[in-house]
């Protein structure tokens, strides 16, 4: 510690010593020779500056000599020094670019490095991609398999294929080889999924849709209550294409042609619908909003069928002749086969029908009025008396028991018989289909033409009054009275024969007796019809007419069985001015018994 501090004394007072000279601080060999000074006596201490002069003196004369004899060496040293400087000038320089690149080399450097181990690792991935390369090509192929597969019909094995792609998407989303794989893999399988629906589209069996309705199901493209609703438009689409190639020039062949095809494949959709989805299941999990499954294959099966009504009614429209009981029957067996099914539509088939039939007959009499008053234009009652002669006898034509012979005094005027028979064909042709329903609208529509050839009868008395002599006004009375007193009650007891009054106290609930206080059923009011003709009616007493009597014990009577029917046949001698036209027969045949509904 004493020695330490010494030491540090001594240093500071060298420091102290030195501290304005210039050059560099004292080194050790100045301290060395100032602890010699320290141990020198006085006298030694004087002597010490002439010592040190001498030696300073013979230092220079040594270098003197030695500058003399060696000027060689410090020339060559002192060039060896510049050049050497310069060198070490050109160094520095050197160094400062070098410097000044390294920068540049070390990012290269790097660069390299980067660039190396990216090649190392493409090396490595080629390496193992040529190990790998069975597998990786499987995997590259699965978008040409999945199209081939669904091309050529083998779905199990293209659904395995999705399958397998949704694995790999899962794992390996990032991946732009897996990416594009997935999106063409869900390419083919919106190819599939069309294919699928399109073979809904076709004429497919049972065993076929449960196969094709597995598959959509699998393929998890649609819910349960859309899957149903693409399963009954497929089909609805291939039915309206059966439906569009019948050819519709011929409405009954059209309608009959309808009837088959709806009949056998909507039933045979139904079918398949029932036999491939459950309406006992839930659609929906519960929590959820529930799907009423059921209103959707009802609502379908309810449009198929509004949609055939549509059809019949316009076909209807167009007419299909005297066809239409047999279309009624088949019609009716079809709603039949539909009530199998839930789905009985014979109630909604009446009114159409109903509508046509009427309209048929209201268009027949309203065409035996016109041809009455086409008649009453040409007619005279001078042509009469060779017919009221009897002159020429009139072959009565043969009857069956439980049918109706026409009046053979309407023989007698041929407007009477030729109004009479239009009227008799309209009977028959409404007879092919006569609802019940008819009774009131029929007698009604009856009445109106009666009434219009009342009118006319009333027109041809007014024009031909002035001009009548006695035999023609009482020929003219004569053809009113027959008129009023044996076509009237004919065409009443026709009506019964169509609408039995005890059928339709049945349908209404009431006694036969009790009918007349429902109107017009069945039965044409004469007091109506004979009002207008009152004043030219020979003066009577009150007496019923045997006509009038047995229509009054058919109208208590019951109505009469299937095998019964009513036969009418008037046939006319040639008239001056007419054709074979005037000569019509018109049957109500007994072996077609009269239809109700």
């Amino acid at each position: 510690m004493a020695a330490a501090g010494a030491a540090l004394e001594e240093a500071s007072l060298l420091a102290w010593l030195f501290r304005g000279a210039p050059g560099p601080a004292p080194g050790p060999e100045l301290a060395g020779y100032l602890a010699e000074l320290a141990g020198l006596g006085l006298e030694a201490l004087g002597r010490e500056p002439g010592r040190l002069a001498e030696e300073r003196a013979l230092a220079a004369a040594q270098t003197r000599h030695l500058a003399f004899a060696h000027y060689k060496i410090f020339i060559r040293s002192a060039e060896c020094t510049s050049e050497t400087g310069r060198g070490f000038g050109g160094i520095e320089r050197g160094l400062a670019r070098l410097l000044g690149r390294l920068p540049g080399f070390q990012e290269s450097c790097r660069s390299f490095l980067r660039d190396a181990e990216e090649i190392a690792s493409s090396r490595r991935m080629n390496s193992l991609t040529l190990n790998r390369h069975t597998e990786i090509l499987e995997i590259l192929e699965i978008p040409q398999l999945m199209d081939t597969c669904v091309r050529n019909g083998y779905y199990e094995e293209a659904l395995e294929l999705a399958a397998y792609v949704r694995r790999l998407e899962r794992k390996h989303s990032s991946i732009p080889v897996i990416q594009g794989i997935v999106d063409e893999v869900h390419q083919s399988s919106q190819l599939m999924l069309n294919h699928l629906i399109q073979q809904l589209r076709t004429n497919i069996q049972l065993p076929a849709c449960l196969r094709v309705i597995g598959y959509l199901r699998r393929m998890d493209v649609f819910t349960e209550a859309e899957l149903r609703i693409k399963f009954l438009q497929a089909r609805d689409a291939w039915l309206h294409s059966i439906q569009a190639s019948i050819p519709d020039d011929d409405p009954y062949f059209h309608i009959t042609k309808t009837i088959e095809a709806c009949r056998v494949h909507l039933f045979d959709i139904i079918t398949q619908y029932r036999a491939i989805f459950s309406d006992e299941e839930p659609l929906l999990p519960p929590g959820e909003h529930a799907v009423n499954e059921t209103a959707i294959f009802h609502g379908w099966v309810l449009q198929k069928v509004s949609q055939f009504l549509q059809v019949l009614d316009n076909d209807l429209q167009r007419g299909v002749g005297s066809r239409l009981d047999s279309l009624l029957g088949q019609c009716m067996y079809f709603g039949l086969s539909f009530s199998r099914v839930g789905a009985d539509f014979r109630g909604q088939l009446a009114p159409l029908f109903q509508q046509v039939a009427f309209g048929t007959f209201k268009k027949a009499i309203q065409e035996a009025v016109d041809k009455f008053q086409d008649e009453m234009n040409s007619y005279t009652l001078i042509s009469a008396p060779a017919v009221l002669g009897n002159t020429i006898p009139v072959a009565v034509p043969t009857t069956q028991p439980g049918t109706l012979q026409p009046p053979m005094v309407l023989l007698d005027f041929p407007p009477l018989a030729c109004v009479l028979n239009n009227i008799l064909v309209a009977f028959n042709d409404l007879r092919l289909c006569c609802p019940v329903a008819l009774a009131q609208d029929v007698t009604t529509s009856l009445e109106a033409a009666l009434g219009k050839v009342t009118q006319t009868i009333l027109a041809f008395h007014r024009a031909e009054e002035a001009a009548f002599s006695s035999r023609e006004q009482e020929l003219f009375a004569q053809f009113c009275t027959v008129f009023l007193e044996d076509l009237l009650p004919y065409l009443n007891r026709c009506l019964h024969v169509l609408f039995p009054p005890a059928q339709i106290a049945q349908t209404l609930g009431v006694p036969p007796t009790q009918l007349h206080k429902y109107g017009s059923l069945g039965c044409v009011d004469v007091n109506v019809i004979k009002e207008p003709l009152a004043f030219i009616l020979p003066k009577r007493e009150a007496m019923f007419t045997p006509e009038e009597k047995e229509l009054t014990q058919e109208s208590l009577a019951p109505a009469p069985g299937p095998e019964q029917g009513v036969e009418a046949s008037v046939q006319l001698p040639p008239v001056a001015g007419e054709e074979s036209s005037m000569n019509t027969m018109a049957v109500l045949q007994p072996d077609v018994p009269v239809t109700t509904t």
